[in-house]
């Protein structure tokens, strides 16, 4: 079943962008990341401009992260008021996320940049996530261990002013939660992800977040900042394959559903370590294909 996309001016296989937005789907009901992370290279290995990939991933994950956010809503484990700090933050985030993407666009390099920014966060969190894995692996199978208090990172309490977020069990600054905010809505703008693979664990270690509603919360802010990213694409870059988007979101609400359902019964500590190889694998693949030398070295485009 071949479809043509208008936007990135080719033709594909349908059945395998859905896949692909399954994949989306699955990983952000298990995980609470929006799945971009994964299905953007993936997309670029398919032979979808860099570009046009990362603008159409951003609606893609609005989609998944709707049916999961229900999925963890209706068991109470969404932190409402510190999502919203971080969706104003992530708002401001796409601003000025859009203007680095139209100025790395101009001078011809925003490919480049994509690809290298995914090889360098892929590689640090896919092995951080192996290795955190791998203890935790480690730890269940020798002698119990008491658990760590949870606190947040000593520069959270040296920001000004405090406010309480009672699901999370916090009293911190509303600054830390909207910086965090402001870094994935440029993350998100640039290279098409929910973000979500970063904020969980800086939700986790950083801000010292309940781990009961850090998956709800950070798909919260998934939901409104890829929303504000794909305005943003759809008004400036001009990059966001409505047909390839379409595909994508059909197989990604769907496997939202199926991920939640994984994540009650799995193990966490061996989907962790899954999902950290798949990462890595990923990342060292893109870091391959940067350094091959490309079929056509010259290409032709009206100006």
């Amino acid at each position: 079943m071949h479809v043509y996309l208008p936007i990135a001016n080719l033709a594909v296989n349908g059945l395998v962008i859905i896949l692909l937005g399954a994949i989306t789907g699955i990983l952000s009901g298990i995980f609470g990341v929006g799945g971009g992370f994964l299905t953007t290279p993936l997309l670029i290995f398919y032979g979808i401009p860099p570009t046009v990939a990362a603008a159409s991933t951003a609606t893609t994950v609005t989609g998944a992260s709707v049916s999961g956010l229900f999925a963890y809503s209706r068991r109470n484990g969404v932190d409402y008021q510190m999502g919203a700090v971080m969706v104003a933050g992530g708002i401001l985030g796409t601003l000025i996320g859009s203007g680095i993407f139209n100025l790395l666009q101009s001078i011809g390099q925003i490919d480049t940049v994509i690809n290298l920014l995914y090889v360098v966060l892929l590689g640090t969190i896919g092995s951080l996530m192996g290795r955190e894995s791998l203890q935790a692996l480690r730890h269940k199978e020798g002698a119990p261990r008491r658990a760590a208090k949870r606190r947040h990172h000593p520069l959270v309490s040296s920001l000004p002013m405090r406010w309480r977020f009672y699901r999370s069990g916090l009293y911190i600054s509303p600054f830390a939660p909207l910086i965090l905010g402001i870094v994935i809505g440029v993350l998100t703008t640039l290279m098409g992800v929910g973000g979500g693979f970063i904020l969980v664990p800086a939700m986790l270690y950083v801000l010292g977040m309940s781990a009961g509603v850090v998956v709800g919360t950070s798909l919260f802010q998934i939901l409104f900042t890829t929303m504000a990213a794909t305005m943003m694409h759809a008004l400036t870059t001009h990059a966001v394959d409505m047909v390839l988007a379409g595909l994508l979101l059909l197989g990604s609400v769907t496997g939202a559903q199926v991920g939640a359902k994984i994540a009650v019964s799995a193990k966490p500590e061996i989907l962790r370590l899954i999902l950290a190889a798949i990462v890595l694998a990923v990342a060292i693949a893109m870091a391959f294909q940067l350094g091959v030398r490309p079929g056509e070295i010259y290409s032709v485009v009206p100006l």
